[in-house]
């Protein structure tokens, strides 16, 4: 019995911990030259993004507002303000944040739209 649950556990581990999953949500900056806000989120934000847990279940992708965007993704409409930030799951939006109202709103914001998504984030 406890070996049928160690087995049980490892494949849940590996499960979890598989690209599959990881993969499933990324979010997309939508950015420009210039953009003094987008300057700000990275200056505050940029850095530790990746190792946060929100980072590692949407990882960061940078996109040019007018330039060119990545294949296969299906938005709402296409941003007008920058930065926007796009959560993407399976490459379909499933949430936008629109300008960055500073560290604190973003963190709470971005936490709501994933765990709207069905992200799975360890409690706060």
């Amino acid at each position: 019995m406890r070996l049928a649950l160690s087995a049980i556990f490892i494949l849940a581990m590996q499960f979890l911990a598989s690209p599959a999953g990881a993969e499933a949500f990324r979010l997309l900056m939508v950015e420009q030259p210039g953009c003094a806000y987008c300057e700000r989120w990275k200056a505050e934000i940029g850095p530790i993004y990746p190792k946060t847990p929100e980072g590692t279940a949407a990882p960061l992708e940078h996109v040019q507002l007018r330039g060119d965007w990545p294949e296969g993704i299906t938005i709402g409409s296409r941003p007008v303000f920058t930065p926007t930030f796009l959560l993407l799951k399976d490459n379909v939006e499933v949430g936008r944040i629109e300008g960055y109202p500073g560290e604190d709103f973003f963190w709470g914001l971005l936490g709501m739209a994933l765990k709207d998504a069905g992200a799975l984030l360890p409690p706060t």
